[in-house]
């Protein structure tokens, strides 16, 4: 079944909306579509993924085709770069959807001379720097990091009170792993 591109689709009318929520995948909405026959296609809207699907699709196409669209969607956001700007409107909206608005940084940017950390911050300065080597990853990875140095604004150490301000935010397990795979993946040796 061929995939339509994953720009943003008009709502299909009459379609019954299902909400599916995976552990890490945030709220995925189906909507299905007696007028859509063979195409298959999925945009975000704020926190919610949104999947069109023909009507006549089973439960397993539907299953995998949601995997299949999820994914898509990821490796399209892995290769958006933000600017400094995006990036401290992204930590203004992280602090107040995670931290109650507590943590306000005054600085927020990308930096080239961190290569052993992804990121870091300084409490009395406000300022948080991550590193170069995040551009490209997913969304949910950069916002893990950057609301981890957030975090920081509030709580300095690593103790269990830092840890419970991260709580909140739902991808913390898959953003740790998938920062986690890198690291062993740079120790890999290189095959020429």
């Amino acid at each position: 079944m061929p995939a339509e591109p994953l720009n943003r689709a008009s709502q299909p009318r009459g379609a019954p909306s299902q909400d599916r929520s995976g552990p890490d995948a945030g709220a995925v909405e189906v909507r299905r579509s007696t007028r859509r026959r063979r195409t298959v296609s999925a945009y975000r809207e704020g926190d919610r993924t949104i999947v069109l699907l023909p009507a006549r699709m089973s439960a397993e196409e539907e299953r995998r085709w949601i995997t299949v669209m999820l994914d898509r969607l990821a490796a399209q956001e892995s290769k958006r770069v933000l600017g400094d700007g995006e990036l401290a409107e992204r930590a203004e909206r992280l602090s107040g959807q995670y931290l109650e608005g507590r943590a306000r940084p005054s600085s927020v940017r990308w930096v080239t001379n961190q290569n052993t950390r992804w990121g870091s911050c300084t409490p009395a300065e406000g300022s948080i720097r991550l590193s170069h080597r995040l551009q490209g990853m997913p969304e949910y990875v950069i916002d893990y990091v950057l609301l981890h140095e957030l975090a920081h604004l509030l709580v300095p150490g690593h103790g269990p009170g830092f840890w419970r301000l991260l709580e909140a935010y739902p991808r913390t397990e898959r953003a740790r792993g998938f920062l986690e795979g890198v690291v062993a993946a740079d120790r890999l040796p290189h095959v020429p």
